[in-house]
């Protein structure tokens, strides 16, 4: 079996295993069920036997003359009275057709409740058993209708308790696929981003050394002044890259000047067609900050921006404050993002472009939310209007 399937076998190995148990147990319930009414109807006839049986002998005088007869009404008598007593769970109303009321038996709060309330009882009861006629000598005299037991009562929920057991269970069961998976998909790239900073930082060293050889070979300076700007750059990225997986280190700085810094950069090596505007107070707003990881989260959404608008349209930068956060707004004037998307385009993997990993938003709202304990959210969006990225880190 191959290695990467075995996870997905054993949760679909437990999750229909469980289906399966379930259905067995609702099963076996259903027939416990059934069984147990097919008792208390049974117990119900023998009742109403007992009350038949009972008004017969009410109905014959006793023989003074016979002390056997006697003997075997008071023993007939006594064993009805028995039956009678020991219902003491199933619920009864007994009607007299004669006198046109009601008798209750086992009906908590009965002497509070009129006749009618008993005529509404006596409409359930039937929905759920079938009365009992009770007769004597061919007439009916009384009509008996009964409830079911608080066990069965009981247990008629069980079932659907199981099931929200179950359904509860193999919902646990794919959450803690859905965070093992996320958290293994974390830990590689995470370990990827870490190797990608070591291998790149061999060939920075070496090239960092070619700069001091060739300034001694009288080399115009301008070139070697370009090629300390790509190889800071490296550095830069370098630094970035090697501090994914691990929490940065954060410290007191000025959102304003940091901001200003990425978007110098970023308007100064992006195409003409694009106009740039930043919007930003006067004063300092500190924050608790790690520069580079900031300075890639303002380049990954200017550059999704810029790649909304198709390199063609105005991009502003506005940072404004309240009293506890200070936000940046990013606003760009491309095709816009459907409302059900405002989340989407956050997730790992989702890009509309043909070449794109869909990392680099998602890139950002881990920087932004896990590491700054910040914000980063689509504050507005129309589509053919254009879009407002808000990015929100508390004031100190």
């Amino acid at each position: 079996m191959n290695f990467s399937a075995r996870p997905k076998f054993t949760r679909w190995f437990i999750i229909i295993s469980s289906l399966i148990i379930t259905t067995l147990i609702l099963w076996n319930v259903s027939l416990f069920f059934d069984q147990l009414k097919d008792a208390e109807r049974s117990r119900m006839n023998v009742y109403a036997g007992a009350q038949r049986s009972f008004q017969e002998v009410s109905d014959v005088p006793p023989n003074p003359k016979d002390p056997d007869a006697k003997a075997l009404t008071n023993t007939l008598t006594n064993i009805q009275l028995l039956i009678l007593r020991e219902n003491k769970t199933i619920p009864v109303l007994k009607y007299n057709l004669e006198n046109e009321a009601y008798e209750p038996v086992n009906i908590p709060n009965s002497e509070n409740m009129t006749q009618e309330d008993f005529a509404q009882m006596a409409e359930e009861f039937a929905l759920i058993n079938e009365p009992i006629p009770i007769s004597y000598d061919g007439v009916q005299f009384d009509v008996m209708y009964y409830g079911n037991s608080p066990a069965i009562s009981q247990l008629r929920y069980f079932p659907i308790a199981l099931i929200v057991i179950v359904i509860l269970f193999i919902a646990l069961i794919y959450f803690y696929y859905l965070t093992s998976k996320a958290s293994a998909q974390n830990l590689l790239w995470a370990g990827m981003a870490k190797e990608t900073a070591h291998q790149i930082g061999t060939p920075l060293s070496s090239l960092v050394g070619w700069t001091e050889i060739l300034k001694e070979e009288r080399i115009n300076p301008e070139y070697i002044q370009e090629m300390t700007k790509d190889i800071d750059r490296l550095e830069t990225i370098t630094n970035r890259f090697s501090k994914i997986g691990s929490a940065p280190d954060l410290e007191k700085l000025d959102i304003i000047t940091e901001t200003q810094h990425a978007y110098d950069y970023l308007s100064k090596r992006s195409s003409k067609l694009i106009h740039f505007t930043l919007d930003i107070p006067q004063g300092e707003l500190p924050v608790m900050l790690n520069r580079e990881l900031f300075g890639w989260t303002i380049e990954n959404v200017v550059k999704n921006a810029i790649d909304a608008m198709k390199g063609k349209g105005n991009l502003t930068v506005a940072i404004t404050r309240d009293s506890r956060f200070a936000k940046i707004q990013i606003t760009d004037t491309g095709k816009g993002i459907p409302k059900g998307k405002f989340q989407t385009i956050f997730e790992p993997g989702y890009t509309t472009k043909k070449r794109g990993w869909g990392l680099g938003l998602s890139l950002a709202r881990r920087i932004i939310e896990e590491y700054h304990n910040g914000q980063i959210k689509v504050l507005k969006s129309e589509i053919d209007q254009g879009t407002t990225l808000q990015i929100a880190l508390k004031l100190i």
